[in-house]
């Protein structure tokens, strides 16, 4: 697996990340996958951590470009958004804690980052490029999903980010669907 997100960040790094923006592909809601991981403070987390809240699940590299150009847009739609039920999680792929905190002061963010330094989640989640990212509604289904790069404070973004908020706001708080265990 480490090989072939290697081959892509190498590609990656030939290639103009505005020229990499992802469309959103729409999803059939399935129960996202599981989401076992830690975060920067050695803190497990899981998906069931954010029930009843939109989650922007996003996994990510500190050798690809295009999730480094990505990464200040989550930011601006995180304090666009700040006080709404969304949360944003950088699920970094393949890489140690040393890694990740060494790239970090490079980029100004306050969204949670995660770990997946043998890449399960990843796996899991049918990553297949970096960045991936995918849109999870309240109820724990995943709706969109997305490979390369995006502005995710565009009219676009935040439209789809929208609609899975009010959708939140009709049937209100519920019992998420549990994650799909794979």
């Amino acid at each position: 697996m480490k090989i072939w997100l290697l081959v892509l960040g190498l590609l990656s790094l030939v290639t103009d990340a505005p020229t990499m923006a992802a469309s959103f592909q729409t999803r059939e809601p399935i129960p996202a996958p599981s989401l076992q991981v830690r975060d920067l403070t050695h803190t497990e987390k899981t998906l069931s951590d954010y029930r009843g809240q939109v989650v922007l699940v996003n996994f990510w590299a500190t050798w690809c470009p295009p999730c480094r150009a990505e990464m200040p847009s989550m930011e601006r739609l995180r304090q666009k958004m700040a006080g709404r039920p969304l949360v944003i999680l950088g699920v970094n792929s393949g890489e140690t804690s040393d890694e990740v905190n060494a790239f970090l002061p490079s980029v100004k963010i306050t969204f949670p980052i995660l770990l997946d330094p043998d890449s399960v989640n990843t796996r899991r989640w049918k990553v297949f490029a970096m960045p991936t990212s995918f849109l999870v509604d309240a109820e724990g289904r995943v709706r969109y999903s997305l490979a390369g790069a995006v502005e995710w404070d565009s009219n676009e973004a935040v439209e789809r980010i929208e609609m899975l908020l009010a959708e939140h706001r009709k049937v209100g708080p519920s019992t998420m669907i549990p994650s799909n265990p794979q």
